[in-house]
């Protein structure tokens, strides 16, 4: 087995490439092919596409993986993070020898068990019990091997009414949790695992969650994850990398990961102007925010017990007696954190206004963070009315002054989350 820094290597990708053909022989009828070559051959229009589609795309390559450099390790649990047709769930074929690369090569120390779609590998006409013994099959384990597994897959599964039920019988719902079942107890050295938890509940997938985590750093095995769900990324993963356009664009550590999928982290500022920036639909117009500043300091770093002044400048087209202000603090990842509003309202009048607001943020926790403001009346009847609103008016981040050797108060976002408490008291003992 190689190692490397006294770890074991479980996977390795080197200069693996992908590529596709766009729109080529393979995706119809051999009559249907015919026509479109002869088409082709003449100079004409393909009769076999759909009305509209664009035909400097026929002929075309598509690299769906273009240059990936990887190493896994054993025990390790790896996020893999992007937008839509950014190349994970290409690589995770890949690995599961789905398909083959176009370039490059790809070592895998270990079985996988794989989970790729609700269903993989499972057959619709054998029941629940079938599909388990064929999937333990295809991994190379014994009969005898299966059986000693067997009870634990069908507690876990919560399926254990229909397990001599064909599978094509299942629900969705009941598809995720007996694949899971399967992946995650046969003897398999590493699992893959591609946004498999989306259709099972909340509380299935907390469970799921335990189990990978315990499967990691229990039982040594390598876990590979791609979610769209950042809070499932951070409670598992050691490790995470950002795809885009088939390539890797970021590796390491799991929060800075997530703040390069966002687009977070550099666009802090003392000034934003809002002029141009598009609003929800919600908002009504009746006010239009112009800018919104942070004042009273050279750059936008709050330190433990400073305050935030912000003064906002807005046009109001009639008076207002009621005008409320409030603001959703959210981390670098687009994760709320809380809210405050103003209490008294304020009372605005037509034509060009100022406001500025003090925010006292004693327990805010370290780290980067951006504020969402609003405009709004509550009429009287009660219901809200917003007028504006501007998504990231303002940017900031949270520091402790403390010294570089001092550890005692560094923060761990991903675990602790973004509120610090009071230190607790002892009252006995």
């Amino acid at each position: 087995m190689d190692k490397e820094q006294n770890r074991e290597i479980a996977i390795r990708l080197s200069g693996v490439k992908k590529k596709y053909k766009l729109g080529q022989i393979g995706g119809a009828t051999l009559s249907e092919e015919l026509r479109s070559w002869w088409a082709k051959a003449r100079g004409r229009e393909d009769p076999n596409l759909p009305i509209g589609t664009d035909q400097r795309l026929i002929g075309q390559t598509f690299m769906a993986l273009n240059g990936v450099d990887l190493t896994v390790y054993k025990g390790e649990a790896l996020g893999i993070i992007g937008s839509n047709g950014a190349g994970k769930s290409t690589m995770l074929k890949l690995l599961c020898r789905v398909t083959a690369p176009t370039e490059g090569e790809i070592d895998l120390y270990g079985r996988i068990a794989s989970m790729l779609e609700v269903g993989t590998g499972f057959n619709g006409e054998m029941t629940g019990r079938e599909n388990i013994y064929m999937n333990g099959a295809i991994l190379g384990m014994t009969k005898a091997e299966i059986d000693a597994k067997m009870e634990d897959i069908i507690a876990f599964s919560e399926v254990r009414d229909f397990i001599d039920t064909p599978t094509k019988r299942y629900s969705s719902g009941m598809f995720v949790k007996l694949a899971f079942s399967v992946a995650a107890h046969l003897d398999s050295e590493i699992m893959i695992m591609d946004e498999v938890l989306a259709v099972g509940d909340v509380r299935f997938q907390k469970k799921c969650l335990d189990r990978m985590r315990a499967a990691a750093k229990k039982e040594g095995r390598t876990v590979l994850y791609v979610s769209h769900n950042m809070n499932t990324i951070r409670q598992l993963c050691d490790r995470c990398i950002v795809m885009d356009k088939g390539r890797i664009v970021f590796e390491g550590d799991v929060e800075e990961a997530i703040a390069v999928y966002y687009g977070k982290g550099s666009s802090l500022q003392l000034l934003n102007n809002c002029e141009h920036t598009t609003r929800e639909p919600i908002a009504d117009g009746e006010v239009h925010i112009h800018t919104v500043q942070i004042l009273d300091r050279e750059s936008p770093v709050v330190y433990e017990g400073e305050d935030i002044k912000l003064k906002i400048t807005f046009r109001a087209e009639r008076d207002f007696p009621g005008l409320a202000f409030r603001t959703i603090f959210f981390t670098s990842a687009s994760v709320p954190v809380g809210m405050a509003a103003t209490a008294p309202q304020l009372d605005v009048r037509e034509g060009e206004n100022e406001a500025v607001f003090l925010f006292r943020l004693p327990q805010l926790a370290e780290g980067e963070y951006n504020g969402r403001v609003v405009l709004y009346e509550v009429n009287e009847y009660g219901a809200e009315i917003v007028h504006d609103v501007v998504n990231a008016a303002f940017a900031f981040q949270k520091a402790f002054q403390t010294s570089v050797n001092d550890t005692s108060k560094r923060w761990n976002q991903q675990y602790w989350g973004s509120v610090v408490f009071p230190n607790i008291q002892v009252l006995e003992g």
